[in-house]
């Protein structure tokens, strides 16, 4: 399924879902905010963090398609290493002892320091998919990067209400698949 066929398969109350798909998602170039590698590196991993089958399937083919082999990978490598670090770091965070901010992680984390794409795009992803997965310690510590490496704010707001949207459609496709008994 691609962009446009997600948007057709949104009921008629998510109208405005449909219209934010296409304008983040479909125009996100056109704003010069972010490049394609971005667009779709944010996708994918936003994508992948929704959860959501049908989001994921509808997606993936068209980020493929726009993406390098080493920026598709790297942009599910950022899925998949902020899925365990949004919970550890937020799980950090919401804990009243503030000691458990003193020890140590160890857990792997590599693919940060290595992620085989330019580390802003990589960073970007990042914060995409800790706004998905709510976690501020992540989403502050890869804002600070990105904005000491010189991207705009309102290239960072790009990658955020991408993840907003995609999340969105995500949960009002997969509940219209429940009601309907799919």
């Amino acid at each position: 399924m691609a962009l446009d066929e997600l948007k057709s398969a949104l009921p008629d109350y998510a109208k405005d879902l449909k219209l934010n798909l296409g304008s983040v998602i479909g125009n996100a170039e056109d704003t010069g905010l972010l490049t394609r590698r971005q667009v779709w590196g944010t996708v994918l991993a936003t994508a992948i963090a929704s959860r959501s089958a049908i989001v994921l399937r509808a997606l993936e083919p068209e980020a493929r398609e726009n993406l390098a082999p080493e920026a598709y990978q790297a942009a599910k490598a950022a899925a998949a290493v902020m899925a365990m670090n949004n919970v550890y770091y937020r799980t950090r965070h919401l804990l009243s002892d503030p000691e458990y901010g003193n020890l140590r992680a160890g857990l792997r984390m590599n693919v940060i320091g290595n992620p085989g794409v330019e580390k802003t795009d990589f960073e970007l992803w990042s914060l995409a998919v800790s706004a998905i997965n709510g976690c501020g310690m992540c989403l502050d510590s890869h804002e600070q990067v990105l904005r000491a490496a010189g991207v705009e704010r309102e290239t960072v707001q790009e990658a955020f209400k991408i993840a907003a949207v995609v999340q969105a459609v995500a949960t009002t496709l997969d509940a219209e698949a429940v009601l309907a008994g799919a």
